[in-house]
This record gives C-alpha cells, sequence and structure tokens, in this order.
C-alpha cells in the first residue's frame, strides 16, 4: 500500500550535509517527494511510498543526521501525488 505525507522541521537543518542525507535516504527507501526551505525558516518534506519505507522515512528525518538537532516536528497525512523522483526545490 502506497502512503504521503508531509514534514515541517525546526532545527539545525539547513545544510547541505542534511538534504544530502534526506536525498540518499529516500534514494535508498524508493521514496519520491521534495525537501524544500520556506520562507518562515522551517524544512519541508513530502514523502511518499510504499507505506513501510515512508514510515522509516519519517523516522529517519525526525532524527536527522549526526550533527542535527530538531527541535521541532510536525506530520500531517496528504494525497499521493506523482513525483516522480526525490528533489530539491529552491536551493
Amino acid at each position: 500500500m502506497k502512503k504521503a505525507v508531509r514534514l515541517y522541521l525546526i532545527g539545525s537543518v539547513q545544510s547541505m550535509f542534511f538534504r544530502l542525507f534526506v536525498q540518499k535516504n529516500a534514494s535508498d527507501l524508493g521514496i519520491k517527494g521534495f525537501l524544500r526551505k520556506l520562507e518562515d525558516g522551517r524544512t519541508e518534506i513530502f514523502i511518499q511510498g510504499d507505506q513501510d519505507n515512508v514510515d522509516k522515512m519519517v523516522e529517519i528525518c525526525k532524527v536527522g543526521p549526526k550533527h542535527s538537532v530538531i527541535r521541532s516536528f510536525e506530520l500531517k497525512e496528504e494525497r499521493l501525488q506523482d513525483f516522480p523522483d526525490f528533489r530539491f526545490i529552491n536551493f
């Protein structure tokens, strides 16, 4: 079964290292969607794929890479969309 969610993160996550970390994990799990920095400073991540892999990706994003500090995490269920891959927007 497929699943889609939108994540909003606040913390020390705006570096290129965080973006590459998310992209690698998305690729490893077959996740499609996007990551972008919003004008209010939050990071938005839309992910979709197989339910188990989306759940794994959510847990990965909650923690982030080694030197990340996630201070706030919000998750919203979404409808599936037609993304061909995982990419960065507005960078």
